[in-house]
C-alpha cells in the first residue's frame, strides 16, 4: 500500500510539474501552435495565472494528503511530536488553497459575469 501511494505521489508531482511548464510558457513566453497538435490537452489554452495559482494550491495540497496518509499508516514508528507537525503543515497548506480560492473568487468576479 505504501509503494502504490508513493506511485501516486510521484505521479501528481510529475503531472504538476508539466502543468505549470506548458501553461507558465503558455502565459508569460508565447502561445503554444495547438492547430499543430491535435491531441493537446484540454486545460492547455484556459489556464490564466490565477487558475494556475488554484491548480498549484490542490496539487500541493493532494500531496501532503498522501504524505500524511503514509505517515499515519506508520504511526507506531513516527513519534507523535512529529505526527502533529505533519497534521499543522498540511493544515495549513489546505488553509493557504482555500484562501487562495476565496481571493481568487473576490478578485475576479467581476470578470466571470462578464
Amino acid at each position: 500500500m505504501l509503494s502504490v501511494l508513493s506511485l501516486i505521489d510521484i505521479v501528481l508531482v510529475g503531472s504538476l510539474i508539466v502543468m505549470v511548464m506548458l501553461s507558465g510558457y503558455e502565459n508569460f513566453v508565447s502561445k503554444l501552435d495547438a492547430d499543430a497538435a491535435q491531441e493537446s490537452p484540454a486545460w492547455l489554452g484556459k489556464l490564466d495565472s490565477g487558475t494556475l495559482k488554484l491548480k498549484v494550491a490542490a496539487s500541493i495540497v493532494a500531496i501532503s494528503s498522501i504524505h500524511l496518509l503514509r505517515i499515519f499508516m506508520n504511526a507506531d514508528a513516527t513519534p507523535n511530536d512529529k505526527i502533529l507537525w505533519y497534521v499543522v503543515l498540511h493544515l495549513t497548506f489546505v488553509v493557504s488553497a482555500v484562501l487562495l480560492g476565496v481571493l481568487d473568487r473576490i478578485a475576479f468576479a467581476s470578470h466571470r459575469d462578464s
